[in-house]
């Protein structure tokens, strides 16, 4: 059934283009051109007249020669006038294009579609956003009666932080991120949020926390590379170029990262 209504909707949104290429041709004559010529004239006789700058007699004249063109304008029908309400021929290269467009669409959508995926209602996902919450809800609730210092506490905001992020909510994860390193220091953690202070478009927040967690973890090739990208950011280009040539120097030839590196140098002005 499925395939059916893909027809349909190919042919509905195909049915304009075939009549177009199909409908009787609008051929104009010479009669017609002319006689659309001479009101134009006519009209711009009055405007003058109007505006000053024809007199009355003139005017008079002027009218009097186009009504005499237009009366004398003849009234048989050219020869390629009798092609007027005679279809188009669809010639077979749009014949063929008209046939590959949906033939395109559908081989692709096989290819890559899930036609057999069952709809999501929005009531359906809108109980699974409210369980979502709640989940969350009770998360914060477990993680308030936990001690800031255990490392259950510190998990539980890692997780929530994800969670968060996960959800769009950018603040409420870098405020789970901060409140996991409340406890200790942790070099990877200060990476997550320091790129999410980067995309929630805060620059400034993240060279700060990048330059406080480098003095404790002076070579740590994630803090390294985000303080670049937070130097470039911030509209400072030279500095991040410097960072980062200083992070290519120190990685061995082998580093997985260099090569990324190397391009972001080399897209620096």
């Amino acid at each position: 059934m499925i395939w059916l209504w893909m027809l349909l909707l190919a042919l509905l949104a195909l049915a304009p283009l075939g009549w177009a290429l199909w409908r009787p041709r609008a051929v104009r004559g010479r009669r017609e051109a002319d006689l659309a010529l001479y009101r134009s004239q006519l009209a711009e006789l009055d405007a003058d007249l109007t505006a000053g700058r024809l007199d009355a007699p003139g005017h008079a004249a002027a009218k009097l020669e186009v009504q005499r063109r237009l009366l004398a304008t003849p009234d048989a029908a050219e020869p390629n006038a009798a092609a007027a309400g005679v279809p188009a021929r669809l010639t077979p290269r749009t014949l063929a294009l008209l046939l590959a467009v949906p033939l395109l669409a559908l081989a692709l959508y096989v290819a890559t579609g899930t036609p057999d995926m069952p709809s999501a209602p929005f009531s359906l996902r809108q109980q699974t956003a409210d369980r979502d919450e709640a989940l969350l809800a009770q998360l914060r609730t477990r993680l308030a009666q936990l001690p800031p210092e255990s490392d259950q506490a510190r998990q539980g905001w890692m997780l929530l932080a994800t969670a968060e992020r996960n959800r769009g909510r950018l603040e409420a994860a870098a405020e789970a991120y901060r409140r996991a390193l409340a406890s200790r220091f942790d070099a990877d953690a200060t990476a997550q949020l320091a790129q999410l202070l980067l995309e929630d478009d805060k620059p400034e927040a993240a060279a700060a926390l990048l330059a406080a967690a480098l003095e404790q973890a002076p070579q740590h090739i994630g803090l390294r590379f985000l303080s670049g990208s937070a130097e470039l950011a911030a509209g400072h280009a030279d500095r991040a170029k410097a960072l980062w040539q200083a992070l290519v120097a120190d990685s061995p030839e082998g580093a997985p990262w260099r090569a990324m590196v190397q391009r972001r140098l080399e897209s620096l002005p």
